[in-house]
């Protein structure tokens, strides 16, 4: 898994998407559900741009932990909840807001348009 993505992984997800599909919405005897569609559609979609975002992504956040002093995001909350980073300083902060856009970007890019930064 790359940081900053959290699992279920893109592996994971298509793995849990051709299964249900082939054991559940093909064997089914009328057409499949619209609304099952649109989850395998949403889903498929966060794993193209996963693919598609997500090494450059990870490279953009190990930068920013890099420039923090810390090599992941455990070394990352360790030291906020130890008070050896500040919380409060504006590149801890800025760090967190990419990581969440980061994330919604792959996950749900629509949820960005409300809230742009």
């Amino acid at each position: 898994m790359a940081a900053p993505h959290d699992n279920p992984t893109a592996a994971e997800l298509t793995e849990a998407v051709r299964d249900w599909l082939a054991d559940d919405v093909g064997a089914a005897d009328e057409s499949p559900n619209r609304f099952h569609l649109r989850v395998a559609t949403n889903v498929l979609d966060i794993v193209a741009r996963e693919i598609e975002l997500g090494p450059g992504q990870a490279e953009a956040h190990a930068a920013r932990l890099e420039h923090l002093g810390v090599s992941d995001d455990r070394e990352l909350s360790d030291a906020l909840r130890s008070g050896a980073i500040d919380y409060r300083d504006e590149s801890v902060r800025s760090l967190i807001w990419d990581s969440v856009v980061d994330k919604l970007t792959v996950a749900n890019p629509r949820y960005l348009e409300r809230n742009p930064r």
